[in-house]
C-alpha cells in the first residue's frame, strides 16, 4: 500500500510542477508605457530576428500590419489592407468558395515609400529603436544625419483609407533643408459594383526647411475609391482626429481599474478590437470578426453569442447598433419551413449560410436574451421576442429521448467530433432558458416566463444526468455520448452558473487541458502538445466560468498568465482566434470574451430584469480593490467599486451621483442592485 502511495505523490508531485512550467510566462517583448499603451525597446535586444502582425479597423477599411524586425533591427512592414463592402469577381483559378472571402484587398510592401533626401544623401530611415502600440501603431526609426523619423499607422474610421504618418524631426543644433520625393501608384480593378482604384501615395511637399527641434509631417494613404469617390479627399488629420475621439471614447467607458497593470491594460486593448472592427454594410453598421477572411458579415456564435451580449456595458453606440442589426437580420431570417436557421450571413449579408446546423438556435436564444436584459430596451425585446421564442422552441423540438438538444456540429463546424448531442448546444439552449424567462417576466409574458423556467430546471437536469461522466478519472462531463478525450467546451456549464462539478471540471481545464497557450481542443496522448489545436474562446470562456463558480484564484494564476502573454510576449496585444487554424489572426469578438471575464466572471454581473442587477463579486488574493466606472447598465452609466474590508467585501454602486447600493457582503455573496431609475 504504501509503494501505491508513494507512486502516487510522486505523480502528484510531477503533475503539480509539470503545470507550474507550463504557466511560466515566456520573456516579454514589450513592456507597460502606461495603462494605455506598450512599447518594445529594441536598443539592446538580442531576440532578433522578430515578427509579428496586428490588426486595426474602421467602418470601410481594415489593414492586418505586418512587420519583421532583422538581426540588424532594420524593419519592413507589409501592409495587408482589406475593404470590406467591395466585393471582387472571382478569379479563374480560384474555387467557387473563394466568393465568400472576395473583398477587394491589396498587400503593399516597403517599395511603396517616399524618399527623403538631405545634403545630397538619400535618407533611409530603416533601423528602428523601439515600436509603440497605444490604439495606433508607431515605430521609431534610428536618426539618420541628424533627422528622425517615426511613422504612426491608423485607419480612418469613417472612410476607405490606411494613413502612415510620417513625422521627421530634426534633432540637431541648425536647420535642415530637406527634399522630398513623393510616392504614386493608382490600380484599377473591375468588381461587383464597378471600378474600384486603389490608391497609394505620398503627400510631402518637395522641400522643407526644418528648424531645430521641430517636425514635419505627412501622410501616406493606402486606400481605394468607386465612383464619385477621390482620392483628393483623404484627410491624415482628420482621420487622426476620428481615431483619437473613438480610443478617447473607450478611455472614458468601462474604465476597469486594479491592482494588476497587465489585465487593466489588456482590457482596454480588448475594448479597441472589440469595438473598432464595425463595418458598414447592407444591414447597417454590423460588427464582424476580421482576421483577413470575415468582413460585413455576422455569425451565430461571434456576434450573438460573444459579442453582443457585452456591448450593452461599454456604452458605445455603434457597438450596440451593430448588435442589434445583428440580431434584427436573425429574425428576419426565420425559416418558414421545418429547418434549423442560417449560422451566418456573409458578405454584406448576401450569403445565408444555411448548410449546417451548429447549434445555431440555442446560440442565438442565449445571447439574444442577454443583451436584451443587459441593454433593457423594452422597444428593442419586444421586436426581438419572436426570435427567441423561435429559437426555444427548435432546440425543445431537436431533444432526444433523453432530453439532449441535438444538432449536427457546434461552433467549430466539423473540425472534430461532435456526435448528435453535444454539450455545448444543451448548455447554451439552458441559459437561452433562463435568461429567456426573465425577459418574459419583463414582457409581461408570465405563461412563457414560467414554462422556460420549468425547461431550464429539466435542462439542468439532462446536463447533469445526459452529459456528466468520469473523465480521465475526474468527475466532469462527456462532451456526446461516445466522448471518451477531455474537450474544452466542458467549460460552458460554469458560465452558466452550474457547479455541481466545478471541481473536477476545473481539474480538468486547468491541469489536463492547460498550456502556454491557453486550453487545448482536446487531449488527445498521440498528438503532441506542440501541434495541438487550441481556440482562445474556450480559455475565455473557462475562466470566465471559474470566476462565475466562485474559483477566483485559481482562475487569477491562469488570466494574469495568460495576459502577460496575449499583452507582452511574442504575439501582441490582444486575444487570438486559433492555431494552426489562420495563424493566430486577431479576431475582434474574442476580445469582447476577454472583457467578459471581467463583468460577468470577477464582478457577476448578472441582469435579473430590467431595472434589477445582481451582483456576485470576488477579489483574489492580493487584491484590496476593483472598480469599473461608466459602466452601462439598462443604458444607465454606473460606477462600481469592490473594496476589502475585514475578510468581506464592500460593495458600491453609483449612478451620476447617486448611490444606489453601498453594502458590505461576505465573500462568495451576492447582492441585488436596483436601478429603476
Amino acid at each position: 500500500m504504501k509503494k501505491y502511495f508513494h507512486l502516487f505523490s510522486l505523480l502528484f508531485i510531477f503533475s503539480f510542477y509539470s503545470s507550474i512550467a507550463q504557466d511560466l510566462v515566456s520573456p516579454n517583448f514589450w513592456k507597460l508605457s502606461d495603462e494605455k499603451s506598450i512599447v518594445w525597446d529594441l536598443t539592446n535586444e538580442d531576440r532578433l530576428p522578430h515578427k509579428d502582425n496586428i490588426e486595426m479597423s474602421g467602418r470601410k477599411v481594415s489593414a492586418i500590419l505586418y512587420y519583421e524586425i532583422d538581426e540588424e533591427k532594420n524593419l519592413s512592414i507589409t501592409k495587408d489592407v482589406i475593404f470590406p463592402q467591395l466585393r471582387t469577381y472571382n478569379k479563374s483559378n480560384e474555387p467557387d468558395w473563394k466568393k465568400y472571402r472576395a473583398y477587394f484587398r491589396k498587400k503593399v510592401g516597403e517599395d511603396a515609400s517616399p524618399t527623403i533626401t538631405y545634403n545630397e544623401k538619400l535618407i533611409i530611415p530603416s533601423k528602428i529603436d523601439s515600436i509603440k502600440i497605444s490604439g495606433m501603431l508607431t515605430f521609431y526609426c534610428t536618426p539618420v544625419n541628424g533627422l528622425q523619423v517615426t511613422k504612426t499607422l491608423y485607419p480612418s474610421m469613417e472612410n476607405r483609407y490606411l494613413v502612415e504618418k510620417w513625422d521627421i524631426k530634426n534633432i540637431d543644433a541648425a536647420e535642415k533643408e530637406v527634399f522630398f520625393t513623393n510616392y504614386s501608384l493608382q490600380q484599377k480593378e473591375l468588381g461587383y459594383k464597378g471600378i474600384y482604384r486603389h490608391e497609394v501615395y505620398s503627400d510631402a511637399t518637395d522641400k522643407r526647411t526644418i528648424a531645430p527641434n521641430e517636425s514635419y509631417s505627412f501622410p501616406v494613404y493606402y486606400g481605394a475609391t468607386l465612383k464619385e469617390e477621390k482620392a483628393s479627399d483623404f484627410d491624415f488629420n482628420s482621420a487622426l482626429m476620428q481615431r483619437k475621439q473613438f480610443l478617447k471614447e473607450l478611455q472614458s467607458n468601462l474604465v476597469l481599474n486594479t491592482p494588476d497593470a497587465v489585465i487593466n491594460t489588456l482590457f482596454y486593448f480588448s475594448k479597441i478590437r472589440a469595438s473598432e472592427s464595425i463595418f458598414d454594410s447592407s444591414m447597417g453598421l454590423v460588427h464582424s470578426p476580421g482576421g483577413g477572411n470575415y468582413y460585413t458579415g455576422i455569425w451565430a456564435n461571434d456576434q450573438v453569442e460573444y459579442s453582443g451580449p457585452f456591448f450593452p456595458y461599454l456604452g458605445y453606440e455603434n457597438a450596440s447598433t451593430a448588435a442589434f442589426n445583428t440580431y434584427k437580420k436573425f429574425l428576419e431570417n426565420i425559416p418558414t419551413e421545418d429547418t434549423h436557421i442560417p449560422y451566418a450571413f456573409e458578405v454584406d449579408g448576401i450569403f445565408p449560410m444555411k448548410h449546417l446546423d451548429r447549434g445555431d438556435a440555442a446560440m442565438i436564444a442565449y445571447g439574444t436574451s442577454l443583451y436584451l436584459l443587459s441593454i433593457g430596451d423594452m422597444e428593442q425585446s419586444k421586436k426581438l421576442w419572436p426570435l427567441i421564442e423561435w429559437s426555444i422552441e427548435y432546440c425543445h423540438k431537436m431533444r432526444n429521448a433523453a432530453g439532449a438538444v441535438q444538432s449536427e456540429s457546434d461552433e467549430m463546424e466539423g473540425r472534430i467530433e461532435t456526435g448528435t448531442a453535444n454539450l455545448s448546444t444543451s448548455t447554451l439552449y439552458y441559459g437561452g432558458l433562463k435568461y429567456a424567462s426573465r425577459l418574459a417576466k419583463e414582457l409581461k409574458l408570465a405563461k412563457a416566463a414560467a414554462l422556460y423556467a420549468t425547461r431550464a430546471n429539466e435542462m439542468e437536469a439532462v446536463i447533469e444526468n445526459y452529459f456528466g461522466s468520469t473523465m480521465e478519472g475526474l468527475e466532469t462531463y462527456k462532451y456526446f455520448e461516445e466522448n471518451t478525450l477531455l474537450r474544452h467546451w466542458i467549460c460552458l456549464p460554469l458560465t452558466m452558473g452550474i457547479d455541481k462539478r466545478k471541481e473536477g471540471t476545473l481539474a480538468a481545464l486547468f491541469e489536463k487541458l492547460w498550456t502556454k497557450n491557453g486550453i487545448l481542443v482536446e487531449l488527445n496522448p498521440e498528438v503532441p502538445v506542440e501541434d495541438a489545436i487550441f481556440w482562445d474562446r474556450a480559455t475565455l470562456y473557462a475562466l470566465r466560468g471559474a470566476m462565475r463558480v466562485g474559483e477566483v484564484d485559481l482562475a487569477y494564476n491562469k488570466l494574469k498568465s495568460y495576459s502577460q502573454k496575449r499583452l507582452l510576449g511574442d504575439h501582441v496585444p490582444y486575444a487570438i482566434e486559433a492555431y494552426p487554424e489562420n495563424n493566430m489572426k486577431h479576431l475582434s469578438a474574442e476580445s469582447a470574451l476577454y472583457c467578459r471575464i471581467i463583468t460577468e466572471g470577477l464582478l457577476g454581473i448578472e441582469p435579473m430584469g430590467f431595472n434589477k442587477t445582481q451582483l456576485s463579486p470576488s477579489l483574489p488574493d492580493g487584491w484590496d480593490f476593483l472598480s469599473l466606472k461608466n459602466v452601462f447598465i439598462a443604458g444607465a452609466p454606473m460606477d462600481i467599486s469592490i473594496n476589502r474590508r475585514k475578510g468581506k467585501l464592500l460593495v458600491r454602486v453609483e449612478n451620476k451621483g447617486q448611490v444606489l447600493l453601498n453594502k458590505t457582503i461576505k465573500i462568495g455573496a451576492s447582492t441585488l442592485v436596483n436601478h429603476g431609475l
